[in-house]
């Protein structure tokens, strides 16, 4: 479903959006009277112009949306610390929304098949985070999201035309800091590959606990979180809990349709299960962009940058990492690429954990054809290649300054 061309006319329990420059019918936001396109993970804007799949139903004054998306996916590392195998990932997400006074109350669940894969995830060269034992790093693995990735509400009172005020809350949710989650980002989320640099840039998509409040005037958005920092463990079934001891803040500003800008600050208590104690703070900036560039085509772009500093026996360490990704998309096809660079200390084991800091670098290519197999449901093939860039120093570990990696995949869609 593309909101921006879905017509809700008739539909109960829409709001007036006053003097907006918006579709006629459009949607209002959960969060503020804007067009909800804008809406993307957690309380995080995308462009107003970005695109949806999903069913779409009314129920009273309800509003009730699903989407889903199952990849099944066959991954090929080279080199020493490459592997191969075959995984499921993807995600299950179901919104309700009604309004609520002058505002919008608004439900959202997310599930993910992750857990299926193991406690180890999948072969990913220059990945880094987590557990899968509560014991050793997962090192050149992607580690499997857990089972529930959102159970979150959130309620917002417009206080003008163009303007509200909101509080989000979810067990898990998503905090405010750093742009859309990479599976929700329009310029990638055709791809099954994690980005390597998913643990600067929006790891926090999955918090055990986080309580946002934020105020919205025109198409600027200020927003601080209180929330659980700890990187869920390596029980992937589960709901944690823990104390909302960390904070991040984020601005986001829409200055035109097809451009989301976000800056955004954390400071994350104890997050590594395997470092407790080390506290970290984090900053991130992005620009994402979407538009239609002609009849039939469709272009979008991600540039993100993130920082992760913690002190280390009185020393200051800063970490950055960057991603551009872009998609073209043409009659059922999807061209996608991504590349990325990272400042990673994990590596390469260290006795205190903290070894030294590697510039490593990725850049994927990938296709996808797309057939519709019924009125709402999709049918995909795709695969894409990488070439992974190590410095010297880690040639030998790695067997090559430029080890590949492949993957091919098959999904099914809800759209």
């Amino acid at each position: 479903m593309d909101h921006e061309g879905m017509d809700h006319t008739g539909m109960s329990g829409m709001h007036d959006m006053g003097g907006m420059d918006m579709p006629e019918h459009a949607m209002q936001g959960a969060l503020g009277p804007y067009v909800s396109a804008r809406e993307a993970s957690g309380t995080s804007w995308q462009p107003d112009t970005s695109t949806h799949g999903g069913l779409h139903a009314m129920q009273g004054d309800w509003m009730l949306m699903a989407h889903g998306v199952l990849n099944a996916v066959y991954d090929d590392q080279s080199g020493p610390r490459g592997d191969s195998g075959s995984f499921a990932s993807g995600r299950l997400m179901g919104m309700a929304q009604r309004p609520l006074g002058s505002g919008t109350l608004q439900l959202r669940a997310m599930l993910s098949p992750d857990p299926l894969m193991g406690a180890r995830g999948y072969p990913l060269l220059l990945a880094s985070g987590e557990t899968a034992n509560g014991v050793d790093r997962l090192v050149d693995r992607q580690h499997p999201h857990d089972f529930f990735m959102e159970l979150a509400a959130s309620a917002s009172h417009d206080i003008g035309e163009r303007s509200s005020v909101f509080l989000y809350g979810g067990l898990p949710g998503e905090p405010a800091f750093g742009p859309p989650a990479f599976m929700h980002r329009e310029a990638i989320l055709d791809s099954p590959e994690a980005p390597i640099t998913h643990h600067w840039l929006d790891s926090t998509h999955i918090s055990m606990g986080v309580l946002t409040a934020g105020v919205v005037v025109d198409n600027a958005k200020l927003e601080v979180s209180r929330f659980n920092a700890r990187e869920p463990d390596e029980r992937r079934w589960n709901i944690e809990t823990g104390a909302l001891d960390s904070t991040a803040v984020r601005a986001s500003w829409n200055p035109v349709p097809t451009l989301a800008l976000q800056a955004s600050w954390g400071r994350f208590k104890d997050p590594e299960q395997l470092e407790p104690g080390v506290d970290q703070d984090r900053w991130s900036a992005s620009a994402l962009y979407a538009r239609d560039v002609a009849p039939g085509w469709r272009l979008a772009g991600t540039f993100a940058w993130g920082r992760k500093s913690i002190k280390h026996h009185g020393e200051r360490l800063d970490d950055d990492a960057f991603a551009l990704e872009g998609s073209v998309k043409h009659n059922g096809w999807t061209v996608f690429a991504r590349g990325e660079n990272t400042e990673n200390r994990e590596l390469v084991e260290a006795d205190d954990g903290h070894g030294p800091a590697y510039s490593v670098s990725k850049m994927s290519l990938g296709a996808l054809r797309d057939v519709a197999i019924s009125p709402h449901l999709v049918f995909g093939v795709g695969g894409l290649v990488s070439v992974n860039f190590v410095p010297e120093e880690l040639r030998d570990v790695y067997g090559g300054r430029h080890p590949t990696a492949v993957m091919g995949f098959v999904r099914l869609k809800l759209d």
